[in-house]
């Protein structure tokens, strides 16, 4: 192992364990929190969770056995096996997120009907439809035998060494896979997303014209006061597009080197670096370590469970929490007052 792959394979333990770590604490909370689980979202989070944890517990560990042994990780039958997984987990996780913004879309600009709109039925169907397009690529890829074991990217995954009597099937297979997986899901976020982006700056725009309307009316209003409204109105306005920023953004810069290296790789037979094929296969295998974040934890609701299971663990109401850390507030307060009158005797 030379130096390159010494860092890979410490890229990809740490991969491997916060995509763990923070995949099943969103489990966790979906299964302790029933709020979570009457919501659609739900169901689409749920799915791509499982994929993430598949993908953690069977194809980033066998890529870190081939970065180590320099090798084939297991037999012929067995590396098909994790091939097929590859292909039906990314495919599935994508679609997934396709899924997540149609619904984010329709929360959004269809709040008074999103419920009527999107049911746990639709979601169900969605989820069936995710299953069936990833089904079929990755049976497909399998029942060909064009998956196996590819030095560029140090895993079992799509080989077009084994495909090479296939020929323009092959290019043909991978250029749909990619089109309508990648591709589809990248225009459908961009477009789902942007109208998302709209419907939010016109709200804020909304909020805005009230705010300084009464700003305007306050003429007695302190000037910190005033000067917080204007930055609390500064950043209402930035919220939304560091949101989608980062749907859209994590997407692309997980994704979009892989799925390049592979184009590339079926048009310019070219010599490709192993250390850029590993590379760009540990960038898709961040993104099951970052969509538990994206997705989840960092909303209020999951970081509300993660508190009342924290409390819970370590046997702590909490109320006495809470009731602690006002006593403590009361206290550092007392110590101020004390300190200032001191300093008032002190001078005088």
């Amino acid at each position: 192992m030379d130096a390159a792959d010494i860092v890979a394979s410490v890229l990809v333990v740490g991969i491997i364990i916060v995509s763990l770590l923070s995949n099943v604490v969103v489990l966790i909370c979906f299964l302790y929190n029933p709020e979570i689980r009457k919501q659609v979202p739900g169901l689409f989070i749920l799915n791509l969770t499982f994929c993430n944890l598949l993908l953690s517990v069977s194809n980033m560990p066998l890529t870190l056995v081939g970065l180590i042994t320099t090798g084939y990780p297991g037999g012929s039958g067995f590396c098909q096996f994790v091939g097929f997984l590859d292909t039906f987990l990314t495919t599935n996780s994508m679609l997934s997120m396709a899924a997540l913004s149609i619904d984010r879309w329709v929360a959004v600009v269809f709040p008074l009907s999103y419920h009527s709109r999107i049911r746990h039925r639709d979601a169900v169907v969605a989820l069936a439809y995710t299953w069936i397009h990833s089904l079929c690529f990755s049976t497909v890829a399998t029942y060909r035998s064009w998956v196996g074991y590819h030095h560029l990217y140090a895993s079992c995954t799509l080989c077009n060494v084994r495909a090479k009597g296939a020929g323009t099937q092959f290019i043909m297979f991978t250029v749909a896979l990619h089109s309508l997986t990648f591709l589809l899901t990248l225009i459908v976020l961009c477009v789902t997303y942007w109208k998302v982006l709209k419907v939010a700056r016109f709200h804020c725009k909304r909020i805005d014209v009230i705010t300084m309307q009464t700003l305007m009316l306050l003429v007695d209003i302190h000037p910190s006061v005033r000067q917080k409204c204007l930055d609390e109105q500064k950043r209402r306005r930035q919220r939304a597009t560091k949101k989608i920023s980062t749907f859209i953004g994590t997407f692309v810069v997980c994704f979009t080197p892989h799925v390049i290296t592979r184009i590339v790789e079926l048009f310019f037979p070219g010599p490709i670096s192993p250390h850029w094929g590993v590379l760009s296969k540990c960038l898709a295998y961040s993104k099951a370590a970052s969509d538990p974040f994206v997705y989840s934890l960092l909303r209020h609701q999951y970081r509300k469970t993660c508190n009342l299971l924290a409390n819970k663990v370590l046997k702590r109401s909490p109320l006495n929490s809470s009731s602690l850390r006002m006593e403590n507030s009361a206290a550092r307060s007392d110590n101020n007052s004390n300190t200032t009158n001191n300093i008032r005797q002190t001078s005088a």
